[in-house]
């Protein structure tokens, strides 16, 4: 964004701030001061975020609640938590709320708390304490702007893999979720998270919820009911090891504990197809798209593992098609339109439709 349009952006914030303020002493506040759709930003999660329906109905819960804006004063947005194995999307949720808010899919603040493992680190997010070299400073890994967001879109923040982080750091956190202020150590900055979505990601019980999983998928579905009754299915184990890791007191100060389910193999041809369609988006930046055949799209499905969920799915595409992709136009530049299909189990390009009715059509020389 220019320099021109952030300025034209806060003047629009300011003003609608004033009239939003001018609107509450006449006790008529009744409009929301942010500017995004949660109908539009939800259509755009159920097309992209794949065999998730039960979490994607909490999340319009909690948008819809943002939206109204008669949230506590002194309390986040909201805090969610994001439970499940790998590849089922859930940093890719918060990603695609950043988009549909901000414009921009990494427009939030992340942080990877796999960096924060040790109990000295909590100095990385609170400040380097007094005496300390930094502590004048106020240094944080916080992004502070992408944190506050502005009057018309709230900040997101995402702490990454939160049961990798320390005791130290957790309890860091504590006053963030209560209070949403976080003071630094030193005592001399302070930052707010009261108009931020808080999200957190874990994996936490993913290894023995997949392995019960995959255990009771060999046995009748009759077995399976009674496991779930008797609170043996993943979603249980999930909910015990969470309580395992971390204290009621933080627990407590969650306000949505989401838990994604693994990715099944009848699921897997939709992630094919959004996953192309990112690599469409990316080739329009130089006039090209790809299409892909029944039989190809088959191939690429077959035989994977659904442990990996969708990352191990987009790593066979970027080995398996992006290299065929890759060899083709660097050989045809001219080309614009491919098609990918199967011959004798082998991914073949071929020109697309559009381009081979092109080359029909130019005059053709005789040789004489």
């Amino acid at each position: 964004m220019t320099f021109a349009s952030d300025r034209l952006q806060h003047q629009q914030d300011v003003l609608a701030q004033q009239q939003y303020d001018q609107q509450g002493q006449q006790q008529a506040a009744r409009t929301s001061r942010f500017k995004f759709e949660p109908q539009q930003l939800m259509q755009m999660l159920r097309t992209r975020i794949v065999g998730q329906p039960h979490i994607l109905d909490a999340l319009e819960d909690m948008l819809n609640v943002v939206k109204a804006d008669f949230n506590h004063p002194e309390r986040p947005l909201s805090v969610t938590m994001l439970l499940g194995p790998t590849g089922v999307g859930k940093t890719e949720t918060v990603r695609l709320i950043s988009e549909a808010i901000h414009g921009h899919a990494h427009a939030f603040c992340r942080i990877d708390m796999n960096t924060l493992a040790q109990e000295h680190y909590a100095a990385a997010l609170t400040g380097a304490p007094p005496g300390y070299v930094g502590s004048k400073e106020g240094n944080t890994l916080f992004d502070i702007e992408a944190i506050q967001g502005s009057f018309s879109k709230p900040g997101i923040v995402l702490f990454d893999e939160i049961e990798k982080a320390s005791t130290e750091v957790i309890r860091a956190l504590l006053n963030v979720l209560e209070t949403g202020t976080l003071t630094l150590t030193a005592g001399t900055k302070s930052i707010d998270f009261r108009n931020c979505m808080i999200f957190m990601t874990s994996n936490v019980g993913a290894k023995e919820s997949q392995a019960r999983l995959q255990l009771l998928n060999k046995f009748p579905a009759r077995i399976a009911d009674i496991a779930h009754r008797l609170k043996l299915d993943d979603h249980e184990m999930t909910k015990r090891a969470l309580k395992h890791k971390f204290d009621p007191e933080f627990l407590n100060r969650i306000d949505r504990i989401l838990y994604y389910q693994a990715i099944q193999s009848d699921e897997v041809q939709q992630l094919i197809a959004i996953e192309l369609e990112k690599l469409n988006r990316r080739l329009k930046r130089q006039g090209r798209a790809v299409t892909l055949s029944d039989s190809a799209a088959q191939w690429l499905a077959k035989d994977h593992d659904i442990s990996y969920g969708a990352r191990g799915l987009v790593r066979k595409l970027r080995t398996h098609l992006e290299p065929i992709l890759a060899r083709y136009f660097l050989t045809h530049p001219e080309v614009g339109q491919v098609h990918i299909s199967l011959k004798q189990q082998q991914l073949v390009v071929e020109r697309g439709a559009a381009d081979q009715n092109i080359l029909d059509q130019q005059p053709k020389h005789s040789s004489n």
